[in-house]
């Protein structure tokens, strides 16, 4: 999952324990890749996804924005024009350490939200 290199720091530091997504996942997923956009591109660490919250962002906002790591402003600029949004719940973060370029993955193409990644390819991320 592609994370702004500002909010994968307040994941890092605990601050932000929910992901704000505009679309999500079509299939059941256990664990999320977080890959650190420009300028880092970098594989930094991982974390569980036992729960997604399916809700207009308005009650995202009123019930998790506190933990959601983005001011007010930019998280409804963000969900501009959608009536429901999701919020991934952050458990378990794993850092990559240290965390590992994509320079360094052949053929390694950044995914503009996410992608699926095969348990089997796992390892090729360092984990």
């Amino acid at each position: 999952m592609s994370i702004k290199e500002n909010y994968v720091e307040k994941i890092i530091s605990g601050e932000k324990i929910y992901e704000p997504r505009r679309s999500i996942f079509k299939r059941e997923v256990e664990n999320v890749i977080i890959y650190a956009t420009a300028p880092s591109k970098e594989i930094v660490g991982m974390f569980e996804c036992k729960e997604i919250i399916k809700d207009s962002p308005e009650n995202i906002w009123n019930d998790f924005s506190d933990k959601l790591g983005i001011d007010k402003e930019s998280f409804f600029k963000y969900f501009e024009g959608k009536d429901e949004g999701f919020a991934l719940k952050i458990d378990n973060f794993i850092p990559l350490k240290p965390p590992k370029s994509t320079d360094e993955i052949k053929d390694f193409r950044a995914p503009q939200s996410f992608k699926y990644v095969d348990n089997e390819k796992m390892s090729i991320f360092g984990f």
